[in-house]
């Protein structure tokens, strides 16, 4: 059981009514991964998050999660997954940080029980675990858009989940923080061995920090090691995108260990 892959999908494939969205996919994403997936708009990327949450069934294929067909999974506690939030959040939302990660909690506690020490630490830790554990009192609306992803990423690990799946977490984050949010997600996977799932198109900077790679339009053009993702040729991601694309070569931290 340990050596079974968090996420395996066979022949995936999916359509709105006459456009076909994804195509015979394959794509393991083993336990410890870091995952990056990519693609330009249109190119199937929430359609695959939305299949592997269950908010879509598929309608050829077979995904697993944690070893068991989709359609028999019930630990759906396992997996956390935080959505574009910090860019159309509102800001005038009367909650402190430490109540919107301890809202994480409200499926294992239901809605009226009321936090003990045990829950109260948790939310500590998570937000401990994404450098905002001395913005607990603060309102979720003061934060910038970077440190209001980092909540919401809190709010996901407060239930202590094994994989976390993040679509476009970077969206509303200042530039000159986006490497500084990286480097924290890349802590959650080395030091906290968190699976993680990463929707973007920063594709320079995620070669720096995640293990694998997977580069979608429809089909799987790529999937593989980060390293053998820099030898993806440049003119194959242009044809990809439709338009030139700079993958910056980077040195990867951590490497040896993973």
């Amino acid at each position: 059981m340990a050596n079974l892959p968090i996420i395996e999908i066979k022949g995936l494939s999916y359509r709105y009514e006459k456009e076909n969205v994804l195509e015979n996919i394959y794509l393991t994403v083993p336990k410890g991964a870091f995952l990056g997936i990519v693609g330009p708009n249109g190119s199937g990327k929430s359609t695959l998050l939305k299949l592997i949450l269950g908010l879509l069934q598929p309608q050829s294929g077979v995904i697993r999660l944690f070893g068991k067909e989709i359609r028999d999974f019930t630990e759906w506690e396992k997996i956390g997954y935080v959505s574009q939030k910090a860019n159309s959040f509102n800001s005038g939302f009367p909650a402190t940080v430490h109540e919107v990660v301890s809202s994480g909690l409200t499926s294992k506690l239901g809605l009226f029980r009321f936090m003990g020490a045990k829950e109260r630490e948790k939310v500590h830790q998570a937000l401990k675990a994404v450098g905002m554990a001395n913005f607990s009192g603060k309102n979720i609306g003061e934060l910038s858009g970077g440190q209001q992803q980092r909540v919401f990423i809190a709010r996901a690990l407060v239930s202590e989940p094994e994989l976390l799946i993040l679509d476009e977490p970077t969206v509303g984050v200042d530039a000159q923080h986006v490497s500084a949010f990286y480097e924290m997600l890349e802590e959650l996977n080395i030091n906290k061995g968190i699976t993680l799932l990463l929707v973007t198109h920063d594709i320079g900077t995620i070669s720096e920090k995640v293990t694998h790679v997977a580069c979608l339009n429809k089909h799987l053009h790529f999937h593989g090691e980060a390293a053998e993702f820099e030898g993806f040729a440049n003119e194959e991601l242009t044809e990809l995108y439709g338009h030139g694309v700079h993958l910056l070569s980077h040195h990867h931290h951590g490497e040896a260990g993973r």
